[in-house]
Order: C-alpha cells, then sequence, then structure tokens
C-alpha cells in the first residue's frame, strides 16, 4: 500500500508540473495489457456473480478518495490508508473466505479453461414470465388462507449457490401447484426456503442467514429474520407467508414490507421484473447475432 500511495503521489507531482514523458511501448507490454485484462475481466465477471460485488463496489469509491488525496497531498489520510490496508486485507480474507474457498475449487474442475474462455454469452438466465408472477401470487395467497407457513427467495443478479446447497436440488418449472405441495405441511420438503432462479425452482429446504438487526420487531419469528437475512447479503427478494396469522410480506435489500395484499405483493415482482428486462433484451441480441452468423457459415 505504502509503494502504492508513493506510485500516486509521483504521478500526480509529475502530472502538477508537467514533467510527464511519453513512454515506450513494447510488443511485451502489449501482451501483458491483454492478459491481465482478460484475467481482470474474468475475476469481475465472478464477483458480480456473488455477494462481494457490493463490496467491491464499495472498495472502488475508497480508492477513488485515497488517489484524490494523493493528487492533492492529503498527507494525514494517506498515512491512515498505509496502516489500516493490512487490517482490511485480513478481514476481506476472513469475511469472504467461502466464496475464496469456491474460486479455488473451480481452478481443479475440468471445465474451467472452457469457462474461461466462455464471455457469458452462452448463460441464458433471462427475467422470469408474467405466468411464473402469477403462480407464485396464486400459491402464496392459497397458503395465507390456511395459514401454511413458506419461504421463497427470488434470486436475482447475485447467484445463491452458497446457500442452494444447503438445500435439496429440484431444477422444476414453478407452478403454483408445486409451491403449495413442497411447503405442505409434515412434508419432506416443507422445512427452510426455496430458491426461485427464473422461471424454474432449483432447490428446496434451504437453509438462509439470521440477520442480526436490532431494529426488528420482537413479533416477527425465524422465517421473517431469515427473509430479512438473505436480503442483506443478496439482491434476492424473499416472500413470506407467516404460519401464525397466513399474512404476507416481502424482505428485500434489509427492509420488509408486511400485510401485502395481491397488488402489492405482484407490484413487488413487477419490480424486479422490469430491472432484469434491460439485461435480458441484450441477450436476446447477443443470441440473435450468433444465430446469424451461424446461418452465415451453413450459407457458405
Amino acid at each position: 500500500m505504502q509503494a502504492f500511495i508513493s506510485t500516486l503521489q509521483g504521478f500526480a507531482e509529475k502530472y502538477m508540473h508537467g514533467i510527464t514523458q511519453t513512454p515506450k511501448i513494447r510488443a511485451t507490454d502489449i501482451v501483458e495489457i491483454f492478459i491481465i485484462t482478460f484475467l481482470l475481466y474474468h475475476v469481475l465477471v465472478w464477483i458480480k456473480g456473488t455477494r462481494a460485488w457490493m463490496l467491491f463496489k464499495g472498495i472502488v469509491v475508497i480508492l477513488l478518495f485515497i488517489l484524490v488525496a494523493a493528487v492533492f497531498q492529503m498527507n494525514t489520510i494517506l498515512w491512515l490508508a498505509g496502516r489500516t490496508v493490512n487490517v482490511a486485507l485480513t478481514a476481506l480474507v476472513v469475511i469472504f473466505q467461502p466464496e475464496l474457498r469456491k474460486a479455488l475449487d473451480q481452478l481443479g474442475r475440468k471445465k474451467f479453461v472452457t469457462a474461461l474462455f466462455d464471455f457469458g454469452l452462452s448463460q441464458d438466465t433471462g427475467r422470469f414470465s408474467d405466468r411464473t408472477i402469477n403462480e407464485l401470487v396464486k400459491a402464496v395467497f392459497e397458503m395465507g388462507k390456511v395459514k401454511t407457513g413458506a419461504l421463497i427467495v427470488v434470486e436475482q443478479d447475485i447467484v445463491l449457490t452458497e446457500y442452494e446447497r444447503t438445500g435439496i436440488e429440484l431444477d422444476s418449472l414453478l407452478t403454483s401447484q408445486l409451491l403449495i405441495n413442497i411447503f405442505e405441511k409434515n412434508t419432506p420438503l416443507h422445512d427452510g426456503a426455496i430458491i426461485v432462479r427464473g422461471d424454474r425452482v432449483v432447490a428446496a429446504t434451504c437453509y438462509l442467514p439470521l440477520s442480526d438487526s436490532m431494529s426488528i420487531s420482537k413479533e416477527l419469528g425465524t422465517r421473517h429474520r431469515a427473509a430479512i437475512g438473505i436480503s442483506e447479503v443478496s439482491d434476492s427478494l424473499t416472500i413470506i407467508v407467516s404460519e401464525e396469522t397466513g399474512a404476507i410480506s416481502v424482505a428485500k435489500t434489509g427492509r420488509i414490507y408486511r400485510n401485502l395484499d395481491q397488488d402489492g405483493l405482484r407490484e413487488h415482482l413487477k419490480i424486479i421484473q422490469n430491472a432484469e428486462s434491460e439485461k435480458s433484451r441484450l441477450q436476446s441480441l447477443q443470441r440473435r447475432l450468433r444465430n446469424a452468423k451461424k446461418r452465415r457459415k451453413n450459407t457458405d
């Protein structure tokens, strides 16, 4: 960190005094730039699929702040940054130990090299359809009428593989009858949460992290605290059906919205559906481009 700050200071001094010189670029420098760019891109793609993405954006803001401090010679801030970097790095390793372990595990997989050259064009996550929204709303309020407790996590950009592994894999098309059967009392899959990805239920009986927020109402139980907990570490939306009252609630971004009616729940689902529409249009364009290239090759 000290070397990084010294480099920034040296660059700032040269820039402020106009003593910059045009560097000589060699062929090996260009190769290094391509290699570093390639690896950095794939690291960012991996980070974006984990809860580390939100932390990464915060780190970028701090680095920009340090850069400004170096340009304007704010020595106190630079001194504090240099003294705290070692502690911060150790804390990051401890906090994100599961993500780091998963990344190292992927290095030993046979398909890792193939995935390394996949720039995300083959992925087709897509947004969930209007039919899925209707099925979700129908199932949730049917369970609310008979006070069947339920916990439904709707995944967005941050992939919930870490929590998916704690449950039982299903990979089934989402229907209202499927959800009602899963959460029926005294059935093997009713305990825990289900995770919804796109139009499919990917796992059931999943364990979620409990929120330790002191602002949560004491009348809310473990199911609601788990819903808030997963919303604090990801961008998911979680639907809760209370087993005591049958009331419907939604948790997202660390907040809970209670006693929703059908229109209220549908509105929350529509918001996250529309948030993914731009990404879906881009993926659709990419698929059309790939299909056009294939047709062109076949005609040639």
